[in-house]
């Protein structure tokens, strides 16, 4: 394995869908395969197909994020000789060595020789035994583990010695090398390396990026200018910046909204009695009722039933900032029996005896382990080879879609006490960073269509799950070798894959396309982006990553239109939505699930067609225009002058 660091080839990660894929079957397929599909073109996923899976040389029909005004840049030479099977480079990304003679092992269109390219952002594989060749794309941050195959002494038989990859995006990938070659152990090396930036002490690749974007995602949420919007502050609630420091609550935000009627003591008395000091504070409040989602962590109440009556007078002002309702609902996300079994270990949940006036209901939602095994089973579904004969039964034992309805229930639920009843409601699971943070944003998604509209979407994300402290580092295992780690759980996919099931159902009522939620996903793994990077506001505080890092948003901002809605009609803005949380109503999202198989025929979806008609009639529209100044300009010229008087 050759290693070589030269002056990297500028380009943009935007702009690989040429060689990225023309439809909707090749477009996710992991075959690799180089011929086009007789299915309809569908709009890639901006950027992150050509990152993310097996490309084809098919150039795309659709106006994708990757297609339109981003062509890779001029490459310039460095010291190091490029050569035909090097891959072009993002800025910041360098070749840290490559091996030949690699045979990758598809598992649909058979064995592929080539080069096996390792950078330090990505992996990539280019096979010129095809007309147009074929090339494979990975970023090292989508990897979750990494296997040698056979022994020296132990393999038999062709390309049983190699390399086997595991993805987090429901893949696996197999690479035969030559023993004599000797190329396996630095390929693995390198892998482990710079899929593993954490383990290894390195930074992420998103510190070395740095593409010049027309605007800066870092700017699209401010947490002032957005509780303004809500309309704070008012008589009732205040904005504080107790927590500015972290000192307070270091998984929390800087600033806070809470009740007028509670003062900073009272504050901190009740970080005391709220495990990992998780307070009740707003997340949203109902333009007209004044009702209000609070979010929170568990009270500390443990097996002996404590009290603190600080907390329950400040749940009482939580209650009285809405004058439309003399009733409080706690929505705890677990199973009873799980809030119970919490008590052992110092949480629990409140008591209607203890808060007077409120109303516990659990919502049953299973925890993070059960989750875990749940997306376990339904990647052996649909990689790499899906049963059709079986494809109910399986996708039923895996409950997936159980638990997304599970989810779905809770966000209903929360969001009719608000908007039907009037009513306020805090939600919490156990420490508030999970469950509670999918129900709360679900819920301001069905009843605030500012949050439906791209920048919203954003808004919503970066303040529900970023700043309120989900642990995506965790739950990710951003740049951790350890795959077994327990605190590993798809959470935020769940909550995704609920806001599809949503899409399925008001298809107009939303900005943008289920391609902007692929985007998304691709990027929580890929670690080009510092927007998903730790656990915490403080601790990307902590390592400057507004500075140092480039946000999604900015990819998503400066290519708007790729990802735009053409069937978003603006005035459900005002409109709350309640879908329907039946099994018969929800799908398997297999354009994401399945993405990856080639036998797999999405339907094109109809803004596609809709967004070409659209254009064409752009085109017609321009072109008449400059048919009609053709006109206009040919009888001016052609019309006899008026006759000059004469002069007698």
């Amino acid at each position: 394995m050759s290693s070589g660091g030269g002056t990297p080839r500028k380009g943009n990660p935007l702009s690989s869908s040429k060689t990225a894929a023309s439809n909707s079957s090749s477009s996710y397929s992991s075959s690799g395969t180089n011929s086009s599909s007789s299915s309809s073109p569908a709009v890639s996923p901006p950027h992150i197909i050509m990152e993310s899976h097996e490309s084809l040389h098919t150039e795309s029909k659709s106006s994708s994020i990757n297609s339109k005004g981003l062509e890779m840049m001029t490459v310039r030479e460095g010291t190091r000789t490029l050569r035909a099977d090097d891959p072009s480079l993002y800025p910041g990304e360098r070749l840290e060595g490559s091996a030949r003679e690699v045979t990758y092992l598809c598992p649909y269109t058979g064995p592929k020789k080539g080069t096996l390219t390792v950078t330090n952002y990505r992996l990539y594989f280019r096979s010129p035994d095809t007309d147009p060749p074929f090339e494979l794309e990975v970023p090292l941050g989508v990897v979750s583990r990494i296997e040698k195959v056979g022994g020296a002494n132990t393999s038999r038989g062709e390309n049983s010695y190699g390399i086997e990859i595991f993805c987090k995006d429901i893949r696996n990938l197999r690479f035969a090398h030559k023993q004599e070659n000797h190329s396996r152990r630095s390929v693995t090396e390198k892998l482990l390396q710079y899929a593993f930036p954490a383990s290894h002490k390195i930074p992420f690749f998103g510190f070395e990026y740095c593409e010049a974007y027309q605007e800066n995602g870092w700017t699209i949420y401010e947490p002032i200018a957005e509780l303004k919007r809500q309309g704070l502050p008012n008589e009732s609630w205040r904005i504080t910046r107790i927590n500015e420091q972290y000192e307070l609550c270091e998984s929390y935000p800087a600033v806070w909204a809470v009740p007028s009627a509670a003062s900073d003591d009272d504050l901190k008395a009740v970080v005391a009695f709220r495990s990992r000091g998780r307070i009740p504070v707003l997340s949203w409040i109902h333009p007209e009722s004044q009702a209000t989602i609070t979010r929170c962590s568990q009270p500390l109440v443990g097996v002996g039933g404590k009290r603190c009556r600080d907390d329950e007078v400040y749940i009482q002002h939580i209650m009285d900032a809405n004058a439309q309702s003399h009733k409080i609902f706690i929505m705890d996300a677990r199973p009873n029996v799980n809030a119970v079994a919490n008590k052992a270990k110092g949480g629990g949940y409140e008591s209607e005896d203890a808060y007077q006036n409120a109303e516990v209901q659990f919502l049953d939602i299973p925890n993070i382990h059960v989750m875990r095994e749940s997306l376990r089973k339904l990647q052996e579904m649909c990689f790499p080879h899906i049963d059709n004969a079986h494809w109910l039964s399986n996708l039923e034992t895996t409950h997936w879609l159980d638990y997304i309805r599970c989810i779905l229930c809770g966000a209903l639920r929360i969001a009719d006490k608000v908007e039907s009843h009037k009513t306020s409601v805090v939600v919490h699971c156990s420490d508030g960073w999970d469950r509670t943070s999918q129900l709360t944003a679900l819920a301001m998604l069905m009843l605030d269509g500012y949050f439906r509209t791209i920048q919203g979407f954003a808004v919503l994300l970066e303040k529900e799950w970023l700043s309120f402290g989900h642990k995506f580092a965790q739950r990710i295992g951003h740049g951790d070798d350890r795959h077994q780690d327990a605190d590993r759980s798809p959470v935020f996919l769940q909550f995704i894959d609920c806001v599809w099931q949503i899409m399925r159902q008001f298809p107009n009522a939303f900005q943008f396309t289920e391609d902007l939620l692929i985007t998304i996903l691709d990027h929580l793994y890929s670690c080009l982006f510092g927007t998903f990077l730790y656990n915490s506001e403080h601790e990307r505080m902590e390592r400057d990553v507004k500075t140092k890092t480039q946000s999604l948003w900015s990819l998503v901002l400066s290519n708007v239109s790729d990802v735009e809605n053409p069937l978003y009609n603006p005035n459900t803005r005002h409109h709350v939505l309640f879908p329907i949380a039946s099994l018969r109503h929800l799908r398997l999202w297999d354009k994401y699930y399945c993405r990856w198989n080639p036998s797999t025929r999405h339907q094109e979806p109809v803004h596609v067609r809709y967004k070409e008609i659209l254009h064409l009639k752009g085109q017609l529209e321009k072109r008449v225009e400059e048919l009609k100044k053709e006109l206009n300009a040919r009888n001016t010229h052609d019309s006899p002058r008026a006759a000059s008087p004469v002069l007698t």
